[in-house]
């Protein structure tokens, strides 16, 4: 008997597509409702780099989509535009907290 190997095909970034679009919900686990610039609805899930950054994704806020060529219905956000009419100004500085020694 021969054992059966997997073989896996890695796509190259490059074959990968880009889309803009409006995020329109949240759903669980870290996925999102977004209506693509084309009118297109897919659920998109948050890239690792954005979550390792503690970026946020809101309902309302404009997002650039990554896809597959091979499934249009899925896809992974990989920018947050930043909002004009957020002039929140800077982030006060940390207090508190451990202190080390």
């Amino acid at each position: 008997m021969h054992a059966a190997r997997k073989v896996t095909v890695s796509m190259a970034k490059e074959e990968l597509i880009q889309f803009e679009g409006l995020v329109l919900e949240a759903l669980p686990d870290t996925r999102f409702r977004v209506q693509l610039d084309s009118g297109h609805e897919i659920i998109a899930y948050t890239a690792g780099k954005m979550k390792k950054n503690r970026i946020k994704t809101l309902a309302g806020d404009r997002v650039t989509v990554e896809m597959s060529p091979y499934d249009l219905e899925k896809g992974r956000l990989i920018f947050r535009h930043k909002d004009e009419r957020q002039s929140t100004g800077p982030r006060p500085p940390f207090r508190g907290g451990m202190r080390r020694r």
